[in-house]
């Protein structure tokens, strides 16, 4: 499977071989069934690749969300709201197996511990990269956070395009679909969740 490096989470390319080839011969049968030619040029290779791109895509199975976050545990008294913002997401829709994807802002209240900057995308990536729902995905990293930093609040927004949207049923391409998910003091303070929104919506860099 895809495996990790640096502090046990850095992706590298190493492929469950079994796996590949039952998605391969599947993707086969798709050519097949698509009255194409699996053995022209363009596609005689074509069945391996997509295998290999799909187990990436859905690698986050093979990684603990928790236990990214807890690699890099801090005590800190900070009471300050912490927000990493735009993170990319790439995910796939688990009715349609089609690619949604944007970004995720997320916030949190340290109570006594904070984390890595760098392990917050990480944890994203990880239950991002599966068979997914957004508002699924949404609730899954506010749980995380809640559940190994213990904080004051968590606040999680993502806004997503989903292809499934886009390219077939009712194909508006432009639309975006907004999530949230709130904990604690983001949940309870209404000037507390208005100030992770106004900075997540404000342009500091």
């Amino acid at each position: 499977m895809l495996e990790d490096l640096e502090e046990g989470f850095e992706r590298r390319d190493v492929y469950d071989a079994a796996t590949i080839e039952l998605l391969a011969d599947s993707y086969r049968n798709i050519i097949i069934a698509s009255k194409e030619d699996p053995e022209r040029e363009g596609l005689i290779k074509t069945p391996i690749r997509a295998a290999k791109a799909f187990q990436y895509l859905i690698h986050g199975y093979g990684l603990k969300p928790s236990e990214i976050l807890k690699s890099a545990l801090y005590q800190e008294d900070s009471k300050q709201i912490v927000v990493v913002k735009d993170i990319e997401i790439y995910s796939l829709c688990e009715h349609h197996l089609l690619p949604f994807f944007g970004k995720a802002h997320i916030g949190y209240i340290p109570n006594g511990k904070i984390c890595g900057l760098s392990k917050i995308p990480r944890v994203v990536d990880a239950f991002a990269r599966r068979l997914q729902l957004q508002e699924r995905l949404t609730a899954q990293i506010k749980d995380c956070i809640q559940e190994v930093l213990d904080p004051l609040g968590v606040a999680v927004v993502i806004e997503a395009q989903h292809l499934c949207m886009s390219m077939r049923g009712i194909q508006k391409q432009n639309s975006v679909t907004t999530t949230s998910e709130f904990s604690g003091a983001f949940l309870k303070n209404f000037n507390t969740r208005q100030e992770f929104m106004h900075l997540i919506g404000t342009k500091l860099h």
